[in-house]
């Protein structure tokens, strides 16, 4: 599994980045890390009304590590 990009959102709100990733052969693109009343989560965007892709536990788990290391890691190079 691998970020391709990630883009963090300053405004604030719910959404902490917006990132593309890499993972067993297929490339995901635009899922939003979001903080939610139950913590992180990872969504992907939706189509036609309804969830296009969903996450196990494990799997959502391991993306917002992943994330959140890759912004951490851009906010040192930054400083």
């Amino acid at each position: 599994m691998k970020i391709l990009s990630i883009r963090p959102d300053p405004g604030g709100g719910s959404v902490v980045a917006r990132f593309d990733v890499q993972m067993d052969g297929m490339r995901l693109f635009n899922l939003s890390l979001k903080r939610t009343g139950a913590g992180l989560r990872v969504f992907a965007p939706s189509a036609f009304g309804s969830a296009a892709v969903t996450f196990t536990p494990e799997i959502s788990a391991a993306l917002i590590a992943l994330a959140l290391g890759e912004i951490a890691q851009n906010d040192s190079i930054a400083a």
